[in-house]
């Protein structure tokens, strides 16, 4: 029997979990080829040889390789979906090309501003980490978690209770809105002041997903694992 094609590049505590995900709900054939993040909580160099930028996630399909969250999953819709997971209405088309570009686009450059702000202070040197803290946590307050209040209470606003971002169905967007909704949900580097009650009920049922569980047994250790 032949090797699957798919090979997913697979950084541990990363956004490459949902693509995981995905694979398993597509139930296309995959293998997984793992990287370790260094201490300092960056991915490895190694990454750099299937991608010049060394992020994650990024798959490779035969001679083809798809990088960024977004692209990944309209590829793998498009090629291996057969049909499923895209919306049908011309409604819900919209939603389905707005929430894969806000995912990236919009939300997760300010989780990664939180990250930065907060692990800064933890890679300082000892006797400038106070100040290092002072200055991070002031910017966190002043300008980044006004903005990610404001964010999460507009996703919370337009996500129905007990359904998805783009239709009464699963589509591509929510696998791309799953990881800062996840955020949102367990509370992760300070995102749990923010009630969000439509959130963690879409973690909660996409998680119990056979698929979610069987991603998440394959792809090994996932921080943001809802315990709602």
């Amino acid at each position: 029997m032949s090797e699957p094609s798919i090979v997913v590049h697979h950084l541990n505590n990363s956004r490459s979990q949902r693509i995981l995900w995905l694979l398993e709900e597509l139930e296309v054939p995959y293998t997984i080829k793992r990287y370790q993040r260094m201490p300092n909580q960056r991915a490895p160099k190694e990454l750099r040889d299937v991608h010049p930028l060394g992020k994650s996630p990024v798959i490779t399909d035969g001679d083809v390789t798809v990088a960024e969250s977004g692209a990944i999953i309209e590829y793998l819709i498009n090629k291996y979906g057969n049909g499923r997971f895209l919306p049908t209405s011309e409604e819900d088309k919209l939603k389905y090309t707005y929430w894969l570009h806000y995912s990236e686009g919009s939300i997760q450059p300010l989780l990664v501003q939180k990250f930065i702000a907060t692990e800064v202070p933890k890679q300082a040197p000892l006797l400038i980490r106070w100040m290092a803290k002072a200055v991070m946590g002031g910017l966190q307050k002043a300008l980044i978690d006004p903005q990610i209040t404001t964010h999460l209470k507009y996703i919370e606003s337009q996500l129905p209770h007990g359904g998805y971002f783009a239709g009464s169905e699963l589509t591509g967007a929510d696998f791309a809105m799953i990881f800062p909704c996840e955020a949102a949900a367990v509370g992760g580097r300070g995102m749990g002041e923010v009630d969000v009650p439509n959130m963690k009920d879409f973690v909660k049922r996409m998680q119990a997903r056979p698929a979610y569980q069987r991603a998440l047994e394959k792809g090994g250790e996932y921080f943001l694992v809802a315990k709602l």
